[in-house]
């Protein structure tokens, strides 16, 4: 359009680009601004959607200290920023129309003086100029939609941002390229100089050296915030050591394939992490190619099927959301009976009896004492009575090895023992205590 305008009139050619740079300019101006205001609406409104998560994930706790109105202006006060961000968009999105607006008349009005007055000076007939004048309407056009869409490609980018912020960030464990295949680990486990530290700065655990044979059962106590559990998640390689090696079947854990590495494992936590689904899929959430007889069995294993027997719907039984239509006992049993189907060679329990009654407990540990038969075990307790059946018991504080003993049943009566686990108690009323215990 602008090569025929030009043939035809090359002075109405050079007022009609002339428009172009200025729209360039202006797209230049205003798409920082477009950006930033997309962002902060962006940013506050997840922010207004983390405490809605926040809260229904707490909601008992809310309720429980009456906070209702509380969490209610939070909300409003991020949802209230959100929305003033994307006024301030809206705004800058007018006026930056308003702009291409006045460009774009500026210039059709310009043609058409500079046209008339080569009409009169009959330079140029009417009806090329009528033709000049429908050329330019199809080039400013286009113009008009580029410039229009780079206010929505800002709202775009704004969003792919904070997508590519996630993505660029540099994964925590890193997998060798060619790692070496673990099809079944024997289970000997060997800590040699290891330290850690969440920040690089301050340890959490420091010069562990300590070596596990196979088919152990280790008890690990400590008080809280010694290093227990983030010992064993080191094992798991959700942690990298900063200093030091771990050594699996006496190889380096950086060496194996990350997937097979923790195929090794089976793990229950403390609280047990089920998902809204029905109870045989939870079960079979290790190994989902698992039959229903391999799962009816692992339940059984579990102590787990006759509970589940008696539910309306069975083993297809929707849980609920995080299994909250399930009692704390019949969820760690759930997540037993995952581990029994998995029937991995290492087992890591998480403090699994800290948040249910003694009955219960004594009903978990007798599924436990199964369930290590044949395996190297990692047990986390603060309860005493919990470990009374391990091979050895680990006693960490403060980030280091405080003792290792394999006369367990001594070691659980020793004063010694009983203050590394409740270091509150004063060293003379330990007697006392155990003696009340």
């Amino acid at each position: 359009m602008t090569y025929i305008t030009a043939t035809l009139d090359w002075q109405l050619a050079v007022v009609a680009v002339a428009v172009a740079p200025i729209l360039y300019l202006g797209a230049r101006t205003f798409n920082p601004r477009l950006r930033d205001n997309w962002c902060n609406a962006t940013h506050f409104e997840n922010s207004a959607f983390s405490v809605v998560q926040e809260v229904l994930s707490a909601l008992r706790v809310v309720k429980a200290f009456g906070q209702e109105e509380r969490e209610r202006d939070r909300f409003v006060r991020h949802s209230s920023e959100s929305l003033a961000a994307r006024v301030r968009g809206a705004w800058s999105e007018g006026a930056y129309d308003v702009v291409i607006g006045i460009t774009t008349a500026t210039g059709t009005a310009a043609v058409l003086f500079l046209g008339i007055q080569h009409v009169q000076s009959g330079t140029l007939t009417l009806g090329t100029l009528m033709l000049v004048t429908s050329y330019l309407a199809q080039l400013f056009g286009p113009l008009n939609s580029l410039s229009e869409m780079t206010s929505r490609t800002q709202r775009s980018l704004s969003s792919a941002e904070r997508a590519f912020l996630l993505l660029d960030q540099a994964p925590d464990v890193v997998e060798k390229k060619h790692g070496v295949p673990l099809p079944h680990a024997e289970g000997a486990v060997t800590f040699r100089n290891v330290c850690f530290a969440f920040d690089g700065e301050h340890p959490v655990l420091r010069d562990i050296s300590l070596e596990i044979k196979a088919k152990t059962r280790v008890g690990i106590m400590g008080m809280t915030g010694a290093g227990k559990s983030t010992l064993v998640s080191l094992l798991t390689r959700f942690y990298e050591p900063t200093q030091g090696q771990i050594l699996l079947d006496g190889v380096d854990l950086r060496d194996y394939k990350l997937a097979d590495l923790r195929h090794q494992f089976g793990i229950v936590l403390q609280e047990s992490v089920l998902f809204s689904t029905s109870i045989a899929e939870n079960i079979a959430y290790a190994r989902p190619d698992a039959s229903e007889h391999e799962i009816i069995e692992a339940a059984k294993a579990a102590h787990a099927h006759e509970f589940i027997a008696r539910l309306p719907d069975g083993y297809a039984t929707t849980v609920g959301e995080r299994g909250m239509q399930l009692s704390g006992g019949e969820r760690q049993r759930i997540a037993l009976a995952r581990a029994f189907l998995k029937n991995a060679p290492i087992l890591i329990l998480d403090e699994p009896t800290s948040s249910i009654d003694i009955k219960t407990e004594k009903e978990i540990m007798q599924i436990m004492e199964r369930l290590s038969i044949g395996r190297t075990v990692f047990i986390i307790a603060h309860r005493l009575s919990t470990l009374k059946h391990c091979d050895l018991l680990l006693g960490i504080e403060k980030g280091q090895v405080a003792f290792i003993r394999s006369d367990v049943a001594k070691a659980i009566g020793d004063p010694f023992t009983f203050a590394t686990v409740h270091p509150h108690v004063e060293k003379r009323n330990l007697e006392a205590h155990l003696g009340q215990r």
